[in-house]
């Protein structure tokens, strides 16, 4: 029965394929940044409406957010559709991929999901590059009751398990007083200068912090003109550890470097969360065997440990996902070295055949694993 299912699955996988690959290309070539993502919504959630979902949107009270709905068994599967491209940079972390897959698996799984006992949701989850677009869709209660969350992640290689750090996003705004830089500078108060002590602050603490903790961010405002003392500076910051626990201990000494900044510049600071903090991940290991080795059987292969341990390191708000119901979020590879995510030539990869390889894998061994774990009969199930 089970390997009956899956051959289905597969040949669903193959008739859809033409329409998976056109939605990617779609949202590639219209990149959309967090809370901005209303094409992506109409055309993923569209897409799920022709092949029989229910769909609802906006969702939850979000406009860049969906709910689609098939069937209606005892055990309910949701997969994540991610579609927000980075400010800048597009798709250079591959989200188009992300919601093909996802759409992908959905279809395959509806058409065998009265056979298998499944109610199959796909949850569209806008705002995963800095939004906290899961977070709050998990505060108005979505995820919660699902029996396994998934989705696959692009990457250079492929990687099973996502061991990502815990995250906080921050906005960081210093108030000055502007100034002629000739003619008046005592009358200023640098909001440049405060950022530049902050920075050299955050450089040397970092020799004390330990290896499991990161700090980075970018100037979004520097000022005006050169010739005014900048009155107003923003930027945006993260903080990374290895668990919100350790975020939690450790982030009160990186503000205290902007402290110093805002102390010695005689500036005002502002400091305001972009949204709550990503959780580290907690891996369903018996769904994740289960897709290793449906993986596999489609010819994948996964990197070595010393590889894996850098890709799968990535914070995610699917994190926040695991903590609440059964979750997995293996990475699946598309080839690119040495061209990582984050980078525009990551973007380029995003689309052409290994993008298009990856869209069908990933969706296969998504709906293999849904059947492997649940499905009477299944390799995993009871």
């Amino acid at each position: 029965m089970t390997n009956e299912l899956k051959e289905r699955v597969k040949a669903i996988v193959g008739d859809s394929f033409p329409s998976l690959v056109a939605l990617s290309e779609k949202l590639h070539a219209n990149p959309e940044t967090a809370w901005s993502e209303h094409q992506a919504v109409e055309w993923v959630s569209a897409r799920l409406a022709e092949g029989g979902f229910e769909v609802t949107t906006p969702y939850l009270g979000l406009d860049t957010a969906f709910h689609a709905r098939f069937g209606d068994g005892e055990v309910r599967v949701g997969l994540c559709a991610e579609y927000d491209a980075l400010p800048g940079l597009g798709h250079a972390c591959g989200h188009n991929l992300i919601a093909a897959t996802s759409v992908g698996a959905a279809l395959a799984l509806a058409e065998v999901a009265d056979e298998a006992g499944l109610t199959v949701e796909v949850f569209g989850t806008p705002a995963e590059e800095g939004g906290g677009g899961k977070i709050e869709m998990l505060d108005r209660g979505a995820f919660h009751g699902l029996d396994l969350a998934m989705m696959v992640h692009p990457a250079p290689v492929d990687v099973a398990e996502a061991r990502p750090f815990a995250v906080s996003h921050s906005e960081v705004t210093f108030t000055g007083k502007a100034a002629h830089a000739a003619a008046y500078p005592e009358h200023g108060r640098n909001a440049a200068d405060a950022f530049t002590i902050a920075q050299v602050a955050l450089g040397l603490l970092r020799q004390q912090l330990p290896a499991s903790v990161r700090v980075h961010g970018v100037v979004t405002d520097g000022g005006e003109a050169p010739n005014a003392i900048p009155e107003r500076t923003r930027g945006r910051w993260y903080v990374r550890a290895g668990s919100l626990d350790e975020l939690a201990q450790l982030e009160p000494r990186v503000w205290r470097c902007f402290e110093a900044g805002a102390l010695a510049s005689d500036c005002e600071l502002s400091v305001r969360p972009e949204s709550k903090p990503y959780a580290e991940f907690r891996t369903d290991e018996r769904a994740l065997a289960a897709y290793r080795r449906n993986a596999e059987a489609l010819g994948r292969s996964f990197a070595a440990a010393e590889q894996a341990s850098r890709m799968n390191r990535a914070s995610t708000d699917m994190g926040n996902v695991s903590q609440v119901v059964p979750a997995i979020h293996p990475y699946i590879g598309i080839d690119s070295l040495p061209a990582l995510n984050h980078q525009r030539e990551f973007a380029d990869h995003c689309v052409g055949k290994q993008a298009e390889q990856a869209i069908r894998d990933g969706a296969i061994a998504l709906a293999w694993t849904a059947i492997d774990v649940f499905a009477r009969g299944g390799t995993d199930g009871t």
